[in-house]
């Protein structure tokens, strides 16, 4: 558990770094809405696929927390 729980502190500080870096940089708006929108799609499929592992069902991708 205490694995997963830091694995899941370091997917929110990448995903909140992406958020940082895109809101400081000068990207157009459109751009900008759609990288957010990608980094959090990515980081949720990520926790997911965490839980997923961490209850036992098989999903095809290598074991990350055990």
């Amino acid at each position: 558990m205490i694995s997963l729980l830091i694995y899941l502190l370091v997917v929110g500080l990448i995903v909140g770094l992406v958020w940082y870096v895109v809101d400081a940089l000068p990207v157009p708006d459109p751009l900008n809405r759609i990288i957010k929108i990608i980094a959090m799609v990515v980081g949720v499929l990520i926790v997911v696929l965490a839980l997923l592992q961490l209850a036992g069902v098989n999903t095809g991708v290598p074991v990350i927390t055990r």
